[in-house]
């Protein structure tokens, strides 16, 4: 009896469901997409990473042909032939020529245009340091973007259930002989859920673009997020050059900018551009070139034995009009130089200003963020529950109620936005920040 009690039992089938619902509900939370998740994604997935490889190597490959010599030249003919006989043995100068000849370039230059490609492929390293460093704040601000808009939506939703309850009450009470609610009431609440349906549209829409554009920079990589968004919870970012100063104020310290991936990549083309100068200077210099022939002759008409001929040869060219070659040719590699040298100091002043700019944002939002958790919330809280209070006593007006909920809606989204912007300023800091310990990968593989 025990074992057909046992047999009939429910028990094992109770925890087949549970083992069944926490699955679904682990395979579900697994399909959130986190923010380390996205950016992980986003690098492995970055096409503009596995070209920058390509052209890495295309320069390396370049660099080491550019620095041999030029291809010897193999020339064969046939000198003096007579043409009234065509007999290769009449005439003691005909023969048969086989020649080669080599040209030398000028001074360096082998060695000048090896190192200038050389030069070139040292900055895709950095260029991809410093994409990898932007992709990972583009997704950043897209995953922000997109939490901000799901999680509004959310608080949106949690009160539009209150409005709706307070528009059957109205309605209730305005239909009751001894309802105290007026039909203007009763147009408010659902002018108010009218409005509330109207913002859900709107951030709706705000949604699905911001999912587009995260999606584009997912693009390939098997993961199906878009059904059940985002993670709910809010990451926390660390910023990295934060210190506490005197007078317990927050300073942010500006970064060496000079170490950031995208001023060393521009390092990288002025350096190039200098060897482009001692390159081009190479011009002023001759260009020396050797050449050897063999003539073979055939026996004389009569039998006499003819030597075979040899002859070895040097050319070189003069550049004595420089005036409008190479001394332009000079001017023209200088000058690319300094638009290179100008080009690096613009855009430390810029990275300057952006870091301040977004210093003093991050500020700000700090002050706002303390003020709304410490203060302004709670204030709203109290407001809206006191205005119900009031209402539900027979001593308040309906409009209040409905202006004081809107108003702690609000505060809750503005709340919101604060800890998302913060996030987005702290993200953008950081890319400020970051320099060459930035790794990319391609393949499963690390690379510098």
């Amino acid at each position: 009896m025990s074992n057909n009690k046992y047999f009939f039992s429910t028990e094992p089938l109770k925890a087949l469901v549970l083992m069944a619902l926490m699955f679904n509900s682990l395979s579900l939370t697994a399909q959130e997409l986190s923010l380390e998740k996205a950016i992980e994604l986003a690098h492995q997935s970055d096409p503009w990473i596995k070209g920058s490889y390509q052209k890495e190597q295309a320069n390396i490959a370049q660099s080491i042909a550019a620095g041999q010599l030029p291809d010897p030249v193999i020339s064969l003919g046939l000198a003096n032939m007579p043409l009234d006989s065509l007999n290769f043995n009449q005439e003691p100068m005909t023969q048969l020529m086989a020649g080669v000849s080599q040209v030398f370039p000028r001074g360096q230059t082998l060695e000048l245009q090896r190192q200038k490609l050389e030069d070139i492929s040292r900055q895709h390293p950095f260029m991809r340091q410093d994409r990898y460093a932007k992709v990972k704040l583009t997704v950043t601000q897209l995953w922000l973007d997109l939490y901000e808009s799901q999680e509004s939506i959310r608080l949106i939703e949690n009160d539009r259930s209150l409005f709706e309850y307070l528009v059957e009450v109205t309605e209730v009470s305005y239909s009751s002989a001894f309802g105290r609610s007026r039909q203007q009431d009763l147009v408010r609440a659902q002018l108010e859920l009218t409005r509330i349906e109207d913002r859900l549209t709107v951030l709706d829409k705000k949604r699905s673009e911001t999912q587009e554009k995260l999606a584009e920079w997912l693009y390939d990589t098997g993961a199906h997020w878009q059904e059940m968004g985002v993670s709910q919870i809010l990451p926390e970012i660390e910023l990295k050059s934060i210190h506490e100063a005197i007078n317990n104020q927050v300073q942010y310290e500006a970064p060496d900018f000079t170490d950031h991936p995208m001023i060393r990549s521009l390092d990288q083309q002025i350096m190039a551009s200098e060897t482009n100068i001692v390159l081009t200077k190479q011009k002023y210099k001759p260009q020396f070139g050797i050449n050897a022939s063999y003539g073979f002759r055939d026996d004389a008409p009569g039998g006499q034995d003819r030597s075979d001929l040899f002859s070895v040869g040097i050319s070189f060219d003069l550049p004595i009009f420089t005036e409008k070659r190479q001394d332009k040719e000079v001017e023209a590699a200088v000058s690319s130089k300094e638009a290179l040298k100008t080009d690096k100091t613009l855009a430390l002043r810029a990275m300057n200003a952006r870091f301040n700019e977004a210093s003093e944002r991050l500020s700000w939002l700090e002050k706002r963020q303390k003020l709304y958790s410490d203060r302004l919330l709670k204030e709203m809280n109290d407001q809206a529950e006191a205005s119900l209070n009031a209402y539900t006593n027979d001593d308040g007006d309906f409009a209040e109620v409905v202006r004081a909920r809107i108003a702690e809606l609000n505060a809750n989204i503005d709340y919101l936005n604060i800890n998302v912007d913060r996030l987005k300023t702290i993200a953008a800091l950081n890319y400020f920040s970051s320099s060459s310990e930035y790794m990319t990968s391609i393949n499963g593989k690390q690379h510098d």
